[in-house]
This record gives structure tokens, C-alpha cells and sequence, in this order.
């Protein structure tokens, strides 16, 4: 067996073109690891922010980017009993250190990854960890979203805002979400049941009193938003680490599961907005930073 591997490193700060195909060293797992051959890994916001930075919340470059992780288990370290070489998973393992999903191969803790669902393909099951971690830890840890609650989501339609509608709805919430027009019958489709165009409309306007705000946009939406919380209201941020309500996801075996049951459900489905060979990764960073996406950007690392 060959014990190189090919994966995209980002090799200072800068723009897309940073990203460099390289030849590393093969992974070997450790006590209570797993070795996984990636399939396929999901592109996030936090992916191409860092690479401008030249540097992770917790890695400097030059490193591999890439937190979203499907494949098959190639190998197990010792102790390991959860899964056996064979075994299809998928996870966002080790946050906020990259385990360095653009990459052939990954080595992180079992419980960092949970089974995939069989009605996903790699590719689709790349695009949910770490989006759908931040919408379930929101709402539903963090928030507790209940039935009847009004719940508003900031960019329904992106990676988290397209889940987080749909997790809102599968715990009974009323969901407005604010989307583009061209956006409003996907966003529907989702579940929503009011939908505002926020370049022609002032949410603040439209949307009554709320029990819960998820913002992945910040700025004067923050200010905005809170405005509109009856007392005793959450509001989250997703873009703003210097907001006090800032939340971080993190690694979470209960929350995969939980993701899972949804899918399994057909309470969960994750939208691919596009698919990038592994190669092609600067393409995909390209085309993330343009914004606008509807779901989720992956890699396609192996058939």
C-alpha cells in the first residue's frame, strides 16, 4: 500500500491561488483512533476565511484545510470498538483544529464521526457535519426550540441557514427566514412558512415578535434582530466572535446521531450547490467567496 497521499495545502495567506496540491506523508491511527479514506469533504465559510488569514483558529499554514469528512474506515488504533475497517462514516472531527479533510486520508477520535446514513451518498453526507452541527447546537442545545415557538433564520438558503429551517420545522417552530427572491419556493420547499426578501424589505417590519433569532450575517442585523425578541428571547451569532451570544460548534457524537435520525426521518435533507474535484479546490474557494450559494460546496476526493 502506498504510504503517500495527496492533499490541498494552503501555503501562506492569500487568495485561492495559495492552495497547492501536495504529497504527504499517509496517517497511521493512534490508540483510540481511526484512519478514514475521505470520499468526499465539505467547503465552509471558515474554510476560505482562514486561508486569507494564512492560518486556522488553531494552525498555522502551512496546513490542510477542511473540517467535513465522509469516507470508509481503513484502519483502527488500538481500543477502538464503535467502527471496523469497512465502515462508511462521516464527521467534523477534531474543531477547531483541521483534521485536514482536503486530503486522501484523515486520522481523529472514533467518536468524532458517527455511521452515514445509507440514503446519502458520500458526496451529500460531506455537505451536512459541520453546517448541520452549528443549526442543531443553535437551536435545539443551545436555544431549545419548542412547538409554536417563531423562529427567524438570517440566509435560509446558504450551508447552515438551509438545515437550520429544517430542523426548526422538525422541532414544530413557526420559521420566517429572510432569502433572496430568487430563493423564496427553495426556501419554501424547506419548510419555511414566511419567507422576506431582504434586499426590498425591512425584516424588522415583517416579522412581529420572536422567541428565537439565528444570525449568520451580523452587523446592523445584530442590533436589528435582538430588537425583535420578546423577553426571555435567544438570539445566536454565527458571524460575530466579539457578540457575546457568539456560538462555536464543536465536535459532537449525540448531535450526529441526532442528524442522522432526521435524515433517516426524511426530516433532513442537505442541498448540494456544487461539486469540485479535489484538485479543483481553489475553483471551489473561488466560488464560495463570490456568496449566494444555495447549500452546500464539496469536494469529490475519491469515486
Amino acid at each position: 500500500m502506498a504510504n503517500t497521499m495527496r492533499a490541498m495545502s494552503v501555503q501562506g495567506p492569500g487568495g485561492p491561488e495559495v492552495l497547492t496540491e501536495v504529497e504527504l506523508p499517509k496517517p497511521e491511527p493512534g490508540a483510540v483512533e481511526i484512519l478514514v479514506r475521505v470520499h468526499a469533504a465539505g467547503v465552509n465559510p471558515t474554510d476560505w476565511k482562514a486561508r486569507a488569514r494564512g492560518r486556522t483558529m488553531a494552525t498555522s499554514a502551512p496546513y490542510v484545510p477542511g473540517y467535513d469528512v465522509s469516507g470508509v474506515v481503513e484502519a483502527v488504533g488500538t481500543g477502538v470498538r464503535m467502527f471496523a475497517p469497512g465502515d462508511e462514516v462521516f464527521g467534523m472531527p477534531l474543531f477547531p483544529n483541521p483534521p485536514g479533510a482536503y486530503a486522501e486520508y484523515v486520522v481523529a477520535p472514533p467518536r468524532h464521526f458517527a455511521r452515514k446514513p445509507a440514503s446519502l451518498d458520500h458526496v451529500t453526507a460531506a455537505g451536512l457535519p459541520l453546517a448541520g452541527l452549528t443549526a442543531w447546537q443553535s437551536l435545539v442545545d443551545h436555544a431549545n426550540v419548542q412547538p409554536g415557538q417563531r423562529v427567524l433564520i438570517h440566509a435560509a438558503a446558504g450551508g447552515v441557514g438551509h438545515l437550520a429551517v429544517q430542523i426548526a420545522k422538525s422541532r414544530g417552530a413557526h420559521v420566517i427566514a429572510t432569502a433572496s427572491a430568487a430563493k423564496h419556493d427553495f426556501v419554501r420547499g424547506l419548510g419555511a412558512d414566511e419567507v422576506i426578501d431582504y434586499r426590498t424589505k425591512d425584516f424588522t417590519e415583517e416579522t412581529g415578535e420572536l422567541d428565537v433569532v439565528l444570525d449568520t450575517i451580523a452587523g446592523d442585523y445584530a442590533a436589528k434582530s435582538r430588537s425583535l425578541l420578546r423577553p426571555g428571547g435567544t438570539y445566536i451569532s454565527l458571524a460575530d466572535p466579539t457578540d457575546e451570544a457568539f456560538l462555536l460548534v464543536e465536535p459532537d457524537h449525540a448531535g450526529m446521531l441526532a442528524l442522522v435520525d432526521l435524515v433517516e426521518h426524511k426530516q433532513l435533507t442537505v442541498t448540494l450547490d456544487s461539486v469540485f474535484p479535489l484538485a479543483d479546490a481553489a475553483k471551489a474557494h473561488e466560488h464560495g467567496e463570490k456568496g449566494g450559494s444555495t447549500g452546500k460546496i464539496v469536494l469529490k476526493v475519491a469515486d
